[in-house]
Order: structure tokens, then C-alpha cells, then sequence
């Protein structure tokens, strides 16, 4: 065994452990993937995990999280910021993520506002009010909202609440006229239509008169 020129003897390694110098090292220019894929090596190497690989972990956990949630369905700024804390993930990392996705165009507030207002019309027969109520209840941002409901046509409104309430008035057959109106206005109140639109559309699926002296909020 060669002795070392500063007197001191020589250092020998147990099976399986590598010198730091032929460690894996993370230079500054190294991407986050390149980042995250030597974190698994130097952690089999017995290195004690430092403020840069916690730091890549978070942001790899952070990806995974959000690419998971949104493959389900479309989320808003502040539902995937939501989910991000649930994981109890540091502001610092959400917000980096929340940023990566909306420059990707992976979250968009107002596409997804825009895209609510046409499905909660079309499939579920949402007036005015149940459409702003399910927006906010998305945590979509106020100006999303705003956008989002100055796109609601009121001829277009009108004539949906006509057609379901038409539909509805079939199964109301076995009540008197009285009984009939109140149970399509309570209806129709709980999907979003008030005022003028639901006082037309009862008029127009059971005409009589009668429903013009209900008194609707």
C-alpha cells in the first residue's frame, strides 16, 4: 500500500462506496430534470439531502400533482393553488408551478369560465344566476366570472327556460293549475332563472293567466 505524500494513510473505501470526487454533482446550469434524476443517486450514496435537492423534490412533487389533478378535469389558478396546499407544499414552490402552467396554457381562467358557462347552459339547463353560482364555487377569479356571464345571451336564456319548463309542465299534469305554477317556479328558481325569464317561461307551459299573480323574486 503506496503512502500518501502528506504522511497520512491512504483511504480505503468499503465495497460499493464511491470517492467524492466520482460523486454525481448537480452543476448550476443542470435542469430541473436533470436536477430531479440525480436526486435518487446521491441519496443511495449516503449524501445528506441539501436545501437544492429538497427544493427539486418539491418542484417534481408539485408537477406531478398538478398534471395528476388536471387530467381529471379542467381547474382554475385557485383550485389547483387549493389542491398544491393540500400536499403541504411551501408558497414559494406553488407558486413557481402555478406559473409553469399557465404559461404552458395548462390553467386559463378565462377559457375555463367560458367553457363552464356553455356546459352548465347546454347539459344542465343552468339559468343566470346557478351559472355565476357554480363559477365562484370554482374559485375561478372575479374578472373570469364577469367575462364569463356577459356571454349569456338573455333572448337565448329566455327561450331555454321555455323549453324546460314545457318539458317540466308534462309532469305536472296530476296537480290543479295553482300547484303546478308553484311547483315549475320552484323549479326553475333552482336553476338559476328569476324575475321576467321565469315569469315567461311559466306562462308559457301553463297558460292561463295564473301565473302572472305569483309573486317571484
Amino acid at each position: 500500500m503506496a503512502e500518501r505524500s502528506d504522511g497520512l494513510a491512504p483511504v480505503t473505501y468499503l465495497p460499493g462506496v464511491q470517492p467524492p470526487s466520482e460523486r454525481p454533482t448537480l452543476s448550476s446550469g443542470a435542469s430541473s430534470q436533470d436536477r430531479a434524476a440525480a436526486v435518487p443517486a446521491r441519496l443511495a450514496l449516503g449524501d445528506e439531502p441539501d436545501a437544492e435537492i429538497a427544493a427539486t423534490v418539491d418542484t417534481t412533487r408539485a408537477h406531478n400533482v398538478s398534471l395528476h389533478a388536471l387530467t381529471r378535469r379542467g381547474m382554475s389558478r385557485r383550485e389547483i393553488e387549493r389542491t398544491l396546499r393540500s400536499r403541504d407544499l411551501d408558497e414559494e414552490t406553488i407558486t413557481a408551478e402555478v406559473e409553469r402552467l399557465e404559461a404552458s396554457g395548462l390553467i386559463d381562467d378565462m377559457a375555463l369560465a367560458q367553457n363552464l358557462v356553455g356546459v352548465l347552459q347546454e347539459r344542465k339547463g343552468y339559468g343566470r344566476q346557478a351559472v355565476a353560482a357554480e363559477l365562484t364555487r370554482r374559485l375561478l377569479s372575479p374578472a373570469a366570472i364577469e367575462y364569463a356571464l356577459e356571454l349569456i345571451d338573455t333572448s337565448d336564456e329566455l327561450a331555454r327556460a321555455r323549453e324546460i319548463a314545457i318539458k317540466r309542465a308534462g309532469q305536472l299534469s296530476s296537480y290543479d293549475h295553482a300547484t303546478a305554477v308553484r311547483r315549475l317556479s320552484g323549479f326553475l328558481m333552482r336553476r338559476g332563472y328569476s324575475g321576467s325569464t321565469l315569469r315567461a317561461a311559466v306562462e308559457a307551459a301553463l297558460p292561463s293567466g295564473a301565473a302572472s299573480r305569483v309573486t317571484f323574486r
